[in-house]
């Protein structure tokens, strides 16, 4: 499904797939809370990726993963 932002399309599947993906992997790991509710961080990246011309859900995944992950060892030291 397409949403317009502003002057910008958005990919709702897309961002979702990869939130699903990327949420299920950290939640796993105990790298983010066992909840049913939208962890905002994890999805302001993955928004943000998109955002910059990334469209492949698992790729996007992937990446946010590995940013979320390399954020929190930055807040943590």
């Amino acid at each position: 499904m397409l949403v317009e932002r502003g002057l910008q399309v958005m990919n709702v599947e897309v961002v979702g797939d990869a939130y699903a993906i990327a949420s299920n992997y950290l939640r796993r790991t105990g790298a983010i809370p066992e909840t049913y509710l939208t962890h905002d961080r994890l999805l302001e990246i993955i928004v943000q990726m998109f955002d910059r011309g990334e469209v492949n859900r698992i790729r996007l995944a992937n990446k946010a993963i590995a940013s979320f992950e390399a954020s929190r060892l930055a807040t943590d030291v």
